[in-house]
């Protein structure tokens, strides 16, 4: 490895650890006080950093809860993309789906840490968040259309299949935390979300071929 590409691999290093500082910072603060109540200023103090720099990393206070979606937004065009040889898009979403709901990935709404629903909770209480959740979600989208453009399916058909399995997602998710919220633990419903993804995905091949 050159001097160059350490340089750079360590300055991401550093840049990704800012993101998380100046996010986890924010979100225990907005899980204390609520959303609306805490301001950007006080969150830069709380992560020892300038507005200016926060700004740099945050545009928005909005950003700075839904920064631990960042990895998600393209992850559903990332698994299309980096599939085996031979492996249909579908196939390939449906095991992600899977390992996401055995290794209790937050993101599948099968988790019952307290931490994760309290998240949960700010996250859907705040209406704010809840619209840029929604163009997070439009994004997503977007991606997922691109990976399926590049897998060979049209572009029309592309995007109207990736509508449809960014919104099974959603659904299978949002049903997961509904049940937890509702007092069921994670290991319990994990069959019922098993079978639920599976039921998911075969009406999926069914309708989209």
């Amino acid at each position: 490895m050159s001097g160059a590409n350490s340089g750079t691999g360590l300055r991401g290093r550093k840049k990704r650890l800012t993101y998380r500082a100046i996010s986890d910072a924010a979100v225990a603060l907005f899980l204390e006080r609520g959303f609306d109540a805490v301001s950007v200023a006080e969150v830069a103090a709380a992560a020892d950093v300038s507005k200016p720099t926060l700004f740099r990393y945050f545009p928005t206070k909005e950003d700075l809860a839904l920064h631990r979606f960042a990895d998600h937004e393209d992850e559903t065009a990332r698994v299309v993309a980096a599939r085996p040889a031979g492996v249909p898009p579908l196939q390939a979403l449906h095991r992600h789906v899977l390992d996401g709901l055995a290794r209790r990935d937050p993101v599948t709404g099968l988790n019952d840490e307290e931490g994760v629903l309290a998240f949960h909770r700010l996250l859907y209480g705040t209406p704010s968040l809840v619209t840029r959740l929604h163009a997070y979600r439009a994004r997503s989208e977007r991606a997922l259309a691109e990976a399926l453009c590049a897998a060979g399916s049209r572009r029309l058909g592309a995007r109207l299949a990736a509508g449809q399995i960014v919104a099974v997602l959603r659904v299978l998710a949002e049903e997961n935390w509904r049940r937890i919220e509702a007092g069921e633990r994670a290991g319990d419903i994990a069959p019922d979300a098993v079978a639920a993804a599976d039921q998911a995905f075969a009406q999926l091949r069914a309708g989209l071929g």
